[in-house]
């Protein structure tokens, strides 16, 4: 992910506007700022200047066409009234997972609020012709996940995806909703209360702008935001062609862990989870499955640790690049840029500290105390 100088609020109209022209994705996107130096300069340059810059013709016309009929500060405006906010990957704010997937989304359209908590997320998808054995399945896991604390992603998708939504709010959790729309667009509309409600309780995302239908070539693109907010993708109840296995591709791209609920080799809603179970998936029969597999114990603890336990800036710098994935201190020199002499005495008192474990050749991980009993029903 390239470092770029953070610019104010009001330079994000010039990402609003990239995200409104067809054939600029996250990687044009990229070439173009770092080039220019900011999306505004991409945004007002020549033809001549956007043709160095690598940006092919149809690609430089649509920008071209764009800039003639869009007013960004309409655009702006549309947005506040409806309670839009706008999150690149220059913010904090912009979710972790997401963030470390090859070409995330430049621009997220979000109604709710993001946390530093939904680092620890579960996405869960099936068909949308669910069976009354998949909805109960869902409601089963996602209540037991909710309830250790994981954030449900889903795409508010009929069947599987609206029982995921829906169990986890109930549960008292958080859940992510990412459309293949424009927010100003809820697909399907009897799902409008629904996505109120997770607004409120955690948030609607999306890569696309205002006024963008549900057509059916953006749901694969959404399905690997789907995948990139997790750590891993549970897959319920899903048929041989069902869109719920785009996403365990992505996930499985992505380096995320895939799971699958095991089903009835009579039910054709269930040929395509079975078919994930024979391929390697993990087979799923609680909630402690997934759990146990992501290392997802203690997951309030950890946030408590990673929000006031570092007693130095050196420590909480290193925090941020430590998790359950064992890291080489050579690659937090590398990602700290601080020298190897204070990575290595500020780990070590860390480590005397309990708040890092060092787990062999020079690699760390978060600490943990040990086992913790799961919340369920």
């Amino acid at each position: 992910m390239p470092s770029y100088h953070l610019q104010g609020d009001k330079n994000k109209k010039y990402w609003v506007g990239f995200s409104l022209v067809k054939g600029i994705g996250p990687t044009r996107f990229r070439r173009l700022v770092e080039h220019f130096g900011s999306a505004e300069a991409a945004w007002k340059a020549q033809p001549s200047e956007l043709a160095r810059a690598g940006l092919d013709r149809r690609s430089i016309e649509n920008l071209l066409t764009t800039r003639q009929r869009v007013s960004l500060d309409e655009e702006m405006e549309k947005l506040r009234k409806i309670g839009v906010r706008l999150v690149t990957w220059e913010d904090e704010e912009y979710p972790y997972n997401l963030r470390h997937i090859e070409n995330p989304p430049f621009l997220l359209y979000v109604k709710g609020e993001l946390k530093p908590q939904d680092e620890w997320a579960v996405a869960v998808v099936g068909t949308r012709r669910a069976s009354v054995y998949g909805k109960e399945a869902t409601r089963f896991l996602v209540d037991q996940l909710a309830r250790s604390g994981v954030t449900i992603v889903s795409g508010l998708a009929r069947g599987i995806d609206s029982v995921a939504h829906r169990a986890a709010l109930e549960a008292g959790g958080r859940t992510i909703a990412v459309l293949g729309s424009g927010l100003d667009i809820i697909y399907p509309p009897e799902h409008t209360k629904l996505a109120q409600a997770i607004a409120k309780n955690g948030a609607l995302i999306t890569e696309y702008p205002l006024g963008t239908p549900p057509e059916g070539v953006n749901f694969p693109p959404r399905n690997r935001i789907i995948s990139g907010l997790s750590k891993g993708v549970l897959v319920v109840e899903a048929g041989e062609t069902s869109g719920a296995l785009i996403t365990a591709d992505f996930a499985l791209e992505q380096g995320r862990d895939v799971f699958a609920v095991p089903g009835s080799i009579f039910y054709k809603t269930c040929r395509g989870t079975n078919k994930l179970i024979q391929q390697g998936a993990k087979l799923v029969l609680s909630a402690e499955d997934i759990l146990e597999e992501l290392n997802f114990s203690m997951i309030e603890e950890r946030e408590e640790i990673k929000a006031i336990v570092p007693a130095t800036e050196k420590e909480a710098l290193l925090l941020k690049h430590i998790s359950s994935e064992p890291v080489h201190i050579d690659e937090l020199k590398k990602a700290t840029g601080l020298p190897i002499a204070e990575v290595s005495s500020t780990l070590a008192l860390m480590e005397l500290k309990g708040l890092v474990r060092q787990v062999g050749g020079m690699h760390y991980v978060i600490a943990r105390e040990g086992k913790v009993e799961y919340i369920v029903d």
